[in-house]
C-alpha cells in the first residue's frame, strides 16, 4: 500500500507540476485482476479500486493499518463504476450493478469482490476512513440514490447530484459519499468553488473517454493550481483547498468526504471574482 503525505498550504505554493501529481493525485488504481490500496495521511483516509476478473478479491489487512482485518477500526464504501458484480461480507452477498453502492461498517472482517463475467467485468471504487461507532451493512442501489439537480446549460454547469451515503441515506460514522453526471454541453464541476475545513475530499473521475481529459482546479482560492486528469484517477483535497474541475468530454465523478462532520451543506464558499 502507497502511502501520500499530503503537503501544507505554505508548501504547496512552490510546487513543481510534478510535485502537485505526485502529493495530490492518486493513479494505477485501476489493475484488472489486482484490488490496488493507497494510504492518505489527511484524515487516514484509504483509497483503491479492486478490478475482479475470474477469481475473487479478498480485502487484505495491510501491514499499515495494524489491524487484525481491514475494518476493525475502519468504514468503506464500495462504488462499482464496471459490469455487474458482487460483494461478500462474511456469508452475506450483495449484487452491485452499475453505480449501485455498498457500505460496509466496522466490524466485518471477511470481505471479497467478485465479477459476474470477466468479459464485463466489475470495478469497485474503495473509499474508507476511521470508523468510532458501528453501522449496518447498506446496499445504496443507483435508482434509490438522492438526486439533487443543480447549475444550468447558461454557466456550463447543469449537473445532478446523487447521495448515496449521507445523513438522510445510508448511515456511517464519518463517511459521505456520492456521484454526480454532468448533462449534456455541461462540463464544469463544482462551480461556483467552496472549501470545507472540517473535510477532506476525494474525487474520483470515470467514464471519461479515452482521449478525453479533466482539468482539475485545486490550493487555496486566491493560489490555485491545476492536475490534468485521466479516467480512474483521484484527487485529494485538503480542507484547505478548492476542488472543481471541466472536462474535454462528458464524464461523471464520484466524491467522498471523511472528516469533523457530515453536514453536506458545511462548505466555505469561493466566490469567482476572489480566485486567482
Amino acid at each position: 500500500m502507497k502511502t501520500y503525505m499530503m503537503a501544507d498550504p505554505v508548501r504547496y505554493p512552490r510546487m513543481t507540476t510534478q510535485e502537485l501529481r505526485d502529493v495530490f493525485l492518486i493513479g494505477g488504481l485501476h489493475n484488472p485482476g489486482v484490488l490496488q490500496l493507497n494510504y492518505v495521511d489527511l484524515d487516514r483516509a484509504v483509497v483503491g479500486m479492486a478490478a475482479p476478473l475470474q477469481t475473487p478479491l479478498p480485502l487484505p489487512a495491510t501491514p499499515e493499518l495494524r489491524a487484525a482485518y481491514f475494518t476493525e477500526r475502519r468504514e468503506l464504501g464500495a462504488l462499482n463504476i464496471g459490469g455487474p458484480g458482487a460483494v461478500y461480507v462474511g456469508d452475506a452477498s450483495y449484487p452491485l450493478r452499475n453505480l449501485d453502492l455498498l457500505y460496509i461498517g466496522r466490524g466485518n472482517p471477511e470481505v471479497r469482490f467478485e465479477s459476474e463475467s470477466e468479459r464485463t467485468p466489475a470495478v469497485f471504487y474503495l473509499l474508507s476512513y476511521p470508523a468510532h461507532s458501528l453501522h449496518p451493512v447498506t446496499l445504496v442501489k443507483k435508482e434509490d440514490a438522492q438526486p439533487t439537480e443543480i447549475g444550468s446549460a447558461e454557466t456550463c454547469n447543469h449537473r445532478t447530484i446523487y447521495k448515496y451515503i449521507h445523513l438522510a441515506g445510508a448511515r456511517s460514522c464519518q463517511l459521505v459519499m456520492g456521484v454526480t453526471h454532468l448533462h449534456t454541453g455541461s462540463a464544469w464541476n463544482t462551480m461556483p468553488p467552496h472549501t470545507h475545513m472540517r473535510r477532506s475530499e476525494v474525487y474520483l473521475y470515470f467514464d471519461v473517454p479515452e482521449n478525453a481529459r479533466i482539468l482539475h482546479l485545486m490550493g487555496p482560492p486566491q493560489e490555485t493550481r491545476h492536475l490534468i486528469m485521466s479516467n480512474r484517477e483521484a484527487a485529494v483535497s485538503p480542507g484547505w483547498s478548492i476542488h472543481a474541475g471541466a472536462g474535454t468530454q462528458a464524464y461523471k465523478f464520484c466524491w467522498g468526504m471523511g472528516g469533523e462532520n457530515q453536514d453536506y451543506a458545511d462548505m466555505d464558499p469561493a466566490p469567482l471574482e476572489t480566485m486567482r
